[in-house]
């Protein structure tokens, strides 16, 4: 076992437990998201290894270069879709991942939905929020979430667990991950996505049940190829 890995592993889930204790329920459990986008499958396994069975992923193709061949070794693994996805894509995503936590439009919900009809699989999904309503990322505007929560669920029969959410850059995010629990309480959704290597604790006291942690973890990301 890489024991740079085993460590930097028990730091994140120490300090995760830290942040439990000193903010108390909610939630009981935080659910970590190694987020290994970018990385290679050489270096992902080391954390298998360790134990950690929750990973994250921005991209479809990626996805399908690296997991596959993982799953084999590693059965338990569950792949969480934490990028924007295309609807082309959305075939291969149904296929690939367990959890697609960037629901953001209608014709994606529909696409989505159908895929999980045709292929038998009923996916856990996140609605994506975009909760600094800036132009350059995805999400859904914060006061049409709770509607489109409601539409996934009854016009396309989408398994909606939570809401997710990725705060404005350079600005304190607590108040913003304040609005998306607010928004997740309204939603009737039990499931909060909140929170990277920079502020997951803030995240985990405003009520996060997932946090995506990557650098923190797998350290300087390599350039996209």
């Amino acid at each position: 076992m890489d024991s740079a890995a085993a460590d930097r592993l028990d730091a994140i889930k120490q300090r995760i437990a830290k942040a439990q204790e000193r903010f108390g329920p909610p939630p009981e459990r935080v659910e970590l998201v190694a987020v290994s986008k970018t990385f290679p499958a050489d270096s992902i396994v080391p954390f298998l290894d360790a134990g950690q069975r929750v990973f994250g992923e921005n991209r479809v193709q990626e996805a399908k270069d690296k997991w596959p061949a993982l799953r084999e070794a590693y059965p338990d693994i569950e792949l969480h879709l934490i990028g924007p996805l295309q609807t082309n894509k959305a075939r291969e995503a149904v296929a690939l991942f367990d959890v697609i936590e960037t629901v953001d439009r209608e014709k994606l919900a529909s696409m989505l939905a159908a895929e999980m009809a045709r292929a038998g699989r009923k996916l856990p999904c996140f609605v994506q929020v975009n909760i600094g309503l800036e132009d350059q990322k995805a999400g859904i505007a914060p006061a049409e979430a709770v509607a489109f929560v409601e539409r996934c669920r009854t016009v396309h029969g989408l398994d909606i667990v939570g809401l997710m959410c990725i705060p404005p850059d350079g600005v304190p995010p607590g108040p913003y991950f304040a609005q998306l629990a607010e928004l997740g309480r309204a939603a009737g959704v039990a499931s909060l996505s909140m929170g990277m290597s920079g502020d997951f604790e803030v995240g985990i006291a405003m009520g996060a049940t997932h946090v995506r942690v990557g650098s923190a973890l797998f350290g300087h990301r390599p350039p996209l190829g």
